[in-house]
């Protein structure tokens, strides 16, 4: 069926790229919003993403298992877009006279988010990453990618993708627990379901390939 939904994909078939949607748009916005912290900013990602993989259909192996880390390779570089764009935005209103300061309805949203305080500490400390650790983190760890398929989503070899995480891990211990160390003591208990930093940089949580296996059975 996967094989199939390829060749459709490949050949421009739009139920296909519906059913590629229906499939995995929610997988894209939870990354999106793991990696952004905004979900209006991850409802923006979604649409970039399935825009840009319409593009690149072509591009999309004859072979293969599943789609996802496709996707998440496409939603990874939309980010590093929108990153580089806002960053140049703020540049520019630097450089502007001060305006009257205008809400950002958009926190609204994210702050109904029960973990908000977790989240904040995760954005926190991913931003004291390297890029490329950052990257290979949130999809081994948050997305559950084994090695192999984060090397395909991010265009490097396996090698790349366990070393890259084998630091992002030593380096996430030490940012982490300042993090918490800050946040309310309410805060330290997320719900269940919530992808915290503190909860995958412990020794029993380093590899990853047996998390995916484990995923798989």
């Amino acid at each position: 069926m996967e094989h199939s939904l390829r060749d459709r994909v490949r050949a421009g078939d739009p139920e296909a790229f519906g059913r590629l949607f229906d499939t995995f748009a929610s997988t894209v916005h939870r990354h999106a919003v793991r990696v952004t912290g905004n979900w209006s900013t991850a409802e923006d990602v979604v649409s970039l993403t399935f825009l840009e993989a319409w593009r690149l259909r072509e591009r999309v192996l004859a072979e293969g298992e599943s789609l996802r880390p496709w996707l998440l390779g496409i939603a990874t570089n939309v980010m590093r877009n929108m990153t580089r764009a806002a960053r140049r935005h703020r540049d520019a209103l630097a450089r502007l006279p001060p305006a009257a300061p205008v809400p950002d309805f958009a926190d609204e949203v994210t702050q109904r988010l029960a973990d908000q305080e977790e989240l904040v500490a995760a954005q926190r400390a991913l931003r004291g990453m390297r890029r490329a650790e950052r990257e290979v983190f949130t999809l081994c760890v948050w997305e559950g990618l084994d090695t192999a398929e984060a090397a395909e989503a991010l265009g490097v070899t396996a090698g790349t993708v366990r070393v890259r995480l084998s630091r992002a891990r030593k380096r996430l211990r030490a940012l982490t627990d300042a993090e918490r160390a800050r946040m309310p003591a309410a805060a330290r208990h997320p719900s269940v379901g919530v992808p915290t930093l503190a909860r995958h940089t412990g020794e029993d949580r380093c590899a990853v390939d047996q998390c995916a296996e484990e995923r798989r059975r």
